[in-house]
């Protein structure tokens, strides 16, 4: 699309808005960044993107921004109902989200991974896996580097991996992936939507624009509406699936293609993720036997189910990017040992009873931290568990409790945005507190 010469206003200064303000101007656009907080960390990207001749409107000022625009560009991280959002509607200016911003620009296929759990890991994998085999490619998107700003790169690729948010769809127009994986869905962001119904239709667009020659990678046990592109099919849950997990082993109808219990990936959770890996790769043509080898090889990224350190016979695991109920449930049941568990963080709406009986047959003792964490103790009233004014109150707490044996589990259900930047600035505090720690004597069970 050209954008040469128009005037553009981008909703959010976050990475992703300062990233499509800067694409815009390569193309010739005029952008202005309006966003409705005002913090000195958004002060100094406002300035960085100042020094590159690009403008700013922080605090309630960017609410009633009086200028015209000929288009705008929504954030992920903005909510559509906002009074930023609604500003620009009120004047009939078009919006477009910055997923669809950066598509536009895009010169190479998109293989895009959706789903509420193990976007993060199997975009990585993905990733792994198509640079192991050859093939030139980024990964892009919500999992850290913008869309927007891998665009610029695109030329060179053979494939753009993405990893993709609800947030991101909700604003897709011309959106296409040449590979589109939906991994699971459960409960999340009800803050944001009213119900699951309006969550699953904004994942679900992720298949919107795909046709009989593209290739859709689904969970066998998802219950979803019949789609253009061909469907390649994956569970570790049993049911009839192309790609299924028996015992320690995935395989590929009648073949045998990876042993999971040789790789850095332990879990069904991790079966399921390997798996939508590998058949993305293999609608991109790639060889099963040749994507097999390259995921042994392969470390998983921080913060999910991350091993920090063992003292005083206790192993301490960070899963910070546990931001829902259904990964706080994989997390707990891929840990063998007795548990104790730190949880907790903001509410986005969802309570915790879900795991109320889960918790109480596997967790010997819970802290509780952030904005849900008197509502959680009430859902989980029948476990032992102790409110925790700050993460570094909880860690002390867990060394006080923990045998020799046991297995301190950080995985707080929820999103971090309460106490911290995001999942990674809370999960490295908890790493660096851990690492913190001083020996003590191992208290015997």
């Amino acid at each position: 699309m050209e954008y040469h010469g128009q005037s553009a206003v981008v909703l959010g200064l976050g990475q992703s808005g300062a990233a499509a303000a800067e694409l815009l101007q390569s193309l010739g656009a005029r952008p202005v960044v309006c966003d409705s907080s005002d913090s000195p960390q958004l002060r100094e990207r406002a300035e960085s993107l100042g020094r590159k001749g690009i403008a700013s409107i922080l605090g309630p000022a960017a609410d009633s921004d009086p200028a015209g625009y000929d288009f705008a560009v929504l954030s992920p991280g903005i909510d559509p109902s906002a009074p930023l959002v609604r500003n620009v509607a009120a004047k009939n200016i078009p919006v477009i989200g910055e997923l669809e911003l950066a598509f536009r620009e895009c010169s190479c296929p998109v293989a895009a991974i959706t789903g509420t759990n193990g976007k993060t890991t199997t975009t990585e994998l993905t990733t792994h896996i198509l640079k192991r085999c050859g093939l030139r490619v980024i990964a892009s998107g919500n999992i850290g580097l913008p869309f927007s700003t891998a665009v610029l790169g695109s030329a060179e690729l053979d494939v753009m991996v993405l990893e993709v948010s609800s947030f991101q769809l909700e604003a897709i127009r011309d959106f296409h992936p040449r590979v589109a994986a939906w991994l699971n869905l459960s409960p999340n962001h009800l803050d944001r939507y009213a119900n699951m119904g309006e969550y699953r239709a904004a994942k679900l667009r992720i298949f919107e624009k795909q046709t009989t020659g593209d290739d859709a990678v689904v969970n066998a046990l998802s219950d979803l509406p019949a789609l253009s592109a061909r469907k390649t099919t994956f569970s570790a849950m049993g049911g009839n699936a192309d790609f299924t997990l028996r015992g320690t082993e995935i395989y590929f109808h009648a073949r045998r293609v990876l042993d999971q219990s040789r790789t850095s990936l332990p879990g069904v959770h991790n079966a399921e993720n390997t798996m939508a890996a590998l058949a993305i790769g293999k609608a991109l043509g790639l060889d099963l036997g040749m994507m097999a080898e390259s995921v042994s090889d392969y470390s998983p990224p921080s913060h999910r189910c991350e091993f920090v350190r063992e003292i005083s016979g206790v192993r301490w695991i960070n899963d910070s990017k546990s931001t829902n109920l259904d990964a706080m449930e994989k997390a707990i049941l891929s840990q063998p040992q007795p548990l104790i568990l730190i949880a907790g963080g903001k509410d986005k709406g969802t309570g915790f009873e879900a795991n109320t009986a889960l918790v109480r047959e596997r967790a010997k003792t819970v802290f509780l931290i952030g904005e849900m964490r008197h509502r959680i103790a009430e859902d989980w009233k029948n476990s032992d568990c102790r409110i925790c004014e700050s993460l570094g109150e909880a860690v002390a707490g867990a060394q006080a409790e923990a045998q020799a044996g046991d297995t301190v589990l950080f995985s707080p259900g929820t999103s971090s945005f309460d106490m911290f930047r995001n999942y990674a600035d809370r999960g490295n505090t908890f790493k660096t507190l851990v690492n913190q720690l001083n020996p003590q004597p191992p208290k015997q069970p």
